[in-house]
């Protein structure tokens, strides 16, 4: 893990790139098995190689119904109460650090999501307490930017289906989720239009020598 966080806040592995990323967008729900299995086995291991040419933007609302009560919000979510704790917890962690990605993937990946934030915070973010995540969840700061991820997932045009659902470059067709659940790999690549780095098989040479020679 430690390595992990050390290669995720390097800037080796990127190159000058002159197009624009892919962008990547995920409408999920924390507690889905469907998009857990897809955050976790396809859409971050992807990022870990093709980072300097795709962005990612997470948005943890999915099926959840929004009301209105009074000055606030209510949220009922398809999983239950722990499921608007994840949604909340991870949308407050996103706004709070830039590694949040990692933390997400950590918390996504594990046994227990909610129980693992505090360990996964302390791998990633040790700056970050869970008392701050907390009260992010917990005030009027979590509200607002949850109110944002329902208007994000209610603006999908066309509307969401089920979760996870996927968009590329804000476009979600039957093919790019189908291209996209089997090899974002491929699908990346594929749609990027600069010069493919080497883990598309690009010509691009890597400006950092990682081998530990037998002396």
């Amino acid at each position: 893990m430690q390595v992990l966080k050390q290669c995720l806040e390097s800037d080796f592995l990127r190159t000058r790139q002159t197009e624009d990323p892919v962008q990547v967008g995920l409408y999920y729900e924390s507690l889905c098995p469907g998009c857990r299995l897809f955050l976790t086995e396809m859409l971050f291991p992807t990022y870990l190689l093709l980072n300097e040419i795709m962005s990612v933007t997470l948005v943890p609302y999915g099926n959840a119904l929004e009301k209105p009560d009074g000055q606030k919000y209510i949220y009922e979510c398809q999983h239950g109460k722990q499921e608007c704790l994840g949604n909340m917890m991870e949308t407050c962690i996103m706004n709070m650090t830039e590694m949040a990605f990692p933390i997400i993937f950590c918390m996504e990946s594990s046994v227990d999501v909610i129980g693992s934030a505090e360990s996964c915070l302390k791998i990633y973010a040790p700056e970050l307490s869970m008392d701050k995540v907390m009260s992010c969840v917990n005030g009027d700061m979590g509200m607002q930017l949850m109110h944002q991820n329902a208007l994000k997932t209610k603006a999908l045009n066309p509307p969401h289906q089920y979760v996870p659902w996927v968009t590329i470059n804000g476009v979600h067709t039957d093919d790019l989720q189908t291209k996209a659940m089997s090899s974002l790999f491929t699908l990346v690549c594929s749609m990027y239009k600069g010069t493919k780095p080497p883990a598309c098989g690009g010509t691009q040479k890597l400006h950092y020598q990682s081998y530990c020679h037998n002396e």
